[in-house]
């Protein structure tokens, strides 16, 4: 993702979900970082201070603070907080495990079950920017909880059996939902880290994985809120199903 982030701008609208004064929830576009990193590639948090400065020319230096992540392949919903106040707030949504987070997916396989919850101890491998299941008295290791549940499963000549499933993230490490899908069987499509299939590939290909809600409390007027997004339609192998 080339290009000033002005250039940015204008040649395509960042989806705005929902703004207020005090947070603005977007969609994240795949293979965009979430925050500047050693690509120097135009990331969504740059992207979107620069929307306010546009958008808001009295706000010579508008506040813009990142509440969470998602990895750089993945595209999907985020909030970000428009005030310190709100960030600090979304924070401790996060830390109190009130902050909901879900996801849709398309895993290669078929689950063995319509729903169920996959519990693992997770290693972070800083130096491969990878993570793995390991066992509970692994130093630094962290528990990693996630429930799926199997929304539909087609037979495609290429890839054999594809599962679409619907992720409710209850632990967000690193990784997590790629690598325990992998671990268990259910590597999703398209991952070039996790999925021996696109590894041997070498070549760059888009995971079927999409942030698809977001669910919290507002900082303001502590009301609950949800937001949902749909990955496209158009885009195989979400095309295959009807979500």
């Amino acid at each position: 993702m080339k290009g000033t982030i002005l250039e940015i701008l204008k040649d395509k609208d960042i989806k705005i979900i929902h703004e207020d004064k005090h947070i603005i929830v977007a969609e994240k576009p795949p293979k965009m970082p979430t925050q500047s990193d050693k690509t120097g590639d135009i990331d969504m948090l740059s992207l979107l201070k620069e929307y306010l400065k546009k958008n808001y020319p009295a706000a010579k230096n508008p506040y813009i603070g990142l509440v969470h992540r998602l990895d750089r392949p993945v595209g999907g919903l985020m909030v970000f907080a428009k005030t310190r106040e709100a960030i600090a707030w979304l924070s401790e949504e996060i830390r109190t495990k009130r902050f909901k987070k879900e996801y849709y997916a398309v895993v290669c396989g078929k689950p063995e079950k319509e729903k169920a919850e996959l519990r693992n101890y997770l290693l972070k491998l800083r130096t491969v920017n990878m993570s793995k299941v390991v066992t509970k008295d692994t130093k630094k290791a962290k528990e990693a909880i996630l429930e799926y549940e199997l929304i539909d499963s087609v037979d495609t000549k290429e890839y054999g059996i594809l599962s679409l499933v619907k992720i409710f993230l209850k632990t967000g490490r690193h990784h997590q939902i790629r690598v325990q899908f992998s671990h268990n069987g259910l590597p999703l499509w398209g991952d070039n880290k996790y999925n021996k299939t696109f590894v041997k590939m070498r070549k760059w290909t888009q995971i079927a994985l999409w942030a698809s809600s977001i669910t919290f409390n507002h900082p303001k007027n502590k009301n609950l809120c949800r937001f949902e997004s749909k990955p496209s339609y158009k885009e195989y192998p979400f095309s295959l199903f009807n979500i």
